[in-house]
């Protein structure tokens, strides 16, 4: 049957929605119609069909004319609100200031009918493929999704039906997105270390996997120019089981070399205590062959304080094994039952013990619940004596010296505590937060060591014989730190050296301030100028060569100590002078330095590069885990430059994001702690 020839409705019901900018509506007797205006199909234009098969009916169409229903409706609504602009990840980049949740959604009630048929520009809202698999590969690499989510069924449906244009992508072409991106960032990293004014020191992480691969995992931390602390990863770098301390340095100088901090280098950290000697003695002699260390190398080992607090509180553990495990299955009887549990509660309020903190099993994978269990034990210790004479099942019971022994070292493991929360609370720590509190742990260790009970006695040796080794490596660097925070100035140093070295408190005070003074001698010699370029950039002769610096050394010298005969007073000695600032809870030690570096010049230079130091590596997440750093099976089963790429990268696409520091941010970590 033959359809009559349409004609035009007359007086047509306004149409509000945003597909009738592309369907003609007729009408043949009593039945509409919704011709396309691009293939001129008919579709059913009665009121009562809505537009859903118009939309389905777009999708299919425009994909042959090359268009985007989906950029079609988002152009009409950046018409209606501007704060809705669709802008690429880079434009999101340079904004000064990011959209709220809240702002970014507006409603007005009163919209004006006329404002909703506007007419859109299509040629303006093109698919972009190759933004778009960028994009993918950046939100990849910033939250440490697996490569392979691209071949999930249910991610390639859910993108055909959000862009049914977007080519999906196989794994291996992703990467190489990646790789792409990682090589552009990584140049826009080298500049911006390049052009820093400052020294940069370096922390040394050993990763494992649970395939038995080790990794090492090298992050720079400096100020930058707007006294700022920063923390950038710089190599992710798998380790052969073949590797030797000679190989292993000739690892850690390429990378210095590659990035050309070699010249910036002021101190590396490391994770553990003991080991990396002659790691460190390669690495230190090959800097200097090039030029000298500040104070001699004195300042540049520098061990973990959060992996030391970990350490100790591992042997302490160990030593007192026997009786954890009593206190852990006098818990797990207690709670066997109901009525077990009843008669324990009748007891304890005989005992009158308020039961303030109820009884807790640790967890193997993390040393402060061991700690919470016993203290949490020890508040029943009246009760558990008292279950022994009534239940004659109990059987692991502890003895009176047992609980004594108990209660000692939980007071040594909650000093611990307490210190590696100070350590961990903020994201970043300067250096000069770490002395007091090392300094308390130093002054504890020694009274602990004066136990009369030899059990006691030999595990405070042995803890005090690990912290004495960190102590000879570090204090110099943490006493200096601290005297360079306003508030403590030497005073600090003065205040808790008598109560660690008692009469020799006088001979390593001066000690102190006598390597402070050398250390700003040398900055104010200038032999702490960075590389040609850098010093060329600060106002230095940037003409001058490597070779006639190095000659001209002795000048510099010479100049200084002339310079000091005049009776010129030193940024140090005027800091000094000056009275200590006012402890407050408000106050940034970088802030304060921003504001006086005009006061203190060189004495400013010497704070940048100190502050900067990372005295600690572990974070909350880490410090209380007896298990160290472990990589995740998706990042552990890739090559190494893509595995390097994908780590170092997402490091530092959560620094330029501005959802880096959001709460609403949710990350697949890819680098986890695991359990044995």
């Amino acid at each position: 049957m033959e359809i009559p020839t349409e004609t035009p409705i007359k007086k047509p019901k306004r149409l509000t929605s945003v597909v009738w900018n592309h369907f003609e509506r007729v009408r043949k007797a009593d039945i509409c119609y919704a011709v396309c205006v691009h293939c001129k199909k008919k579709l059913s234009g009665s009121s009562n069909s809505g537009t859903t098969h118009l939309r389905n009916h777009l999708l299919r169409c425009l994909k042959r004319s090359n268009y985007d229903v989906t950029q079609i409706l988002a152009a009409k609504r950046k018409k209606k609100d501007p704060t809705l602009a669709v802008v690429t990840y880079e434009e999101g980049q340079r904004k000064e200031e990011t959209i709220s949740p809240v702002s970014a959604f507006k409603f007005d009630p009163e919209v004006k009918k006329e404002e909703v048929n506007v007419p859109i520009n299509l040629g303006s809202v093109r698919f972009d493929q190759e933004r778009s698999r960028l994009d993918l590969a950046r939100m990849i690499m910033l939250h440490g999704y697996p490569l392979a989510m691209v071949d999930h069924i249910g991610f390639k449906i859910f993108v055909k039906n959000l862009q049914p244009q977007f080519e999906v992508l196989t794994n291996s072409a992703v990467e190489l997105d990646c790789m792409t991106i990682y090589a552009k960032e990584k140049q826009k990293m080298y500049e911006a270390i390049h052009n820093l004014h400052g020294r940069i020191s370096l922390s040394a992480d050993v990763w494992d996997s649970s395939e038995n691969a080790r990794y090492m995992c090298l992050t720079a931390f400096y100020i930058d120019e707007d006294w700022k602390l920063q923390k950038k990863m710089l190599n992710f770098i798998t380790l052969d089981p073949s590797h030797t301390d000679d190989i292993l340095s000739e690892v850690v100088v390429k990378s210095l070399t590659d990035w050309a901090i070699d010249r910036k280098l002021f101190s590396m950290t490391f994770d553990h205590c003991r080991g990396y000697e002659e790691l460190i003695f390669r690495i230190k002699d090959w800097l200097s062959q090039n030029r000298p260390l500040l104070k001699n190398g004195e300042l540049f080992d520098v061990r973990c304080a959060v992996q030391l607090m970990k350490s100790i509180v591992s042997d302490v553990m160990e030593a007192i094994r026997d009786v954890t495990h009593k206190v852990r299955e006098s818990i797990r009887h207690v709670k066997s039952s109901q009525v077990t549990l009843g008669k324990f509660n009748e007891i304890a309020q005989q005992a009158a013990i308020s039961g303030e903190r109820p009884l807790i099993l640790d967890c193997g994978q993390q040393w402060s619940s061991t700690y919470l269990m016993l203290e949490a034990a020890l508040d029943y210790r009246g009760a558990f004596c008292l279950l022994e004479e009534h239940d004659p099942t109990y059987t692991s019971a502890l003895s009176e010296t047992e609980w004594d022994h108990a209660s000692v070292v939980a007071g040594y493991v909650k000093l611990f505590v307490e210190v590696t929360n100070v350590f961990t609370t903020n994201k970043y720590s300067t250096a000069n937060i770490y002395f007091p509190e090392i300094c308390d742990i130093h002054i504890q260790l020694i009274e602990w060591c004066k136990n009369p009970d030899n059990f006691l006695s030999d595990i405070a040796l042995k803890m005090k014989e690990k912290f004495d080794r960190y102590w000879s490596k570090c204090s110099l660097t943490l006493a200096i730190a601290a005297i360079l925070d306003p508030r403590f100035k030497m005073k600090l140093v003065e205040y808790y050296y008598p109560q660690i070295y008692d009469s020799d408190a006088p001979n390593q005070i001066k000690a102190i301030s006598d390597a402070i003074r050398e250390l700003s001698n040398e900055y104010a010699m200038g032999s702490s100028s960075l590389d040609p370029d850098t010093a060329g950039a600060s106002g230095s002769l940037a003409s001058t060569t490597i070779g006639t610096r190095d000659r001209l050394r002795g000048f510099d010298k010479f100049l200084h100590e002339t310079s000091h005969n005049h009776n010129m007073t030193s940024d140090l000695d005027k800091y000094l002078e000056e009275p200590v600032f006012p402890r407050n809870y408000d106050f940034s030690i970088l802030n304060w330095w921003k504001v006086h570096t005009p006061r203190y010049p060189i004495l400013s230079m010497m704070a940048r590069d100190i502050l900067g130091v990372p005295a600690s590596t572990l974070g909350p997440e880490l410090a209380f885990n007896n298990r160290g750093r472990v990589l995740d099976y998706h990042r552990s089963s890739l090559n190494p430059d893509a595995r390097e790429a994908l780590i170092c990268g997402q490091d530092w696409l959560r620094m330029e994001s501005e959802e880096y520091n959001s709460p609403h941010i949710y990350t697949a970590v890819p680098l986890t702690v695991e359990s044995k």
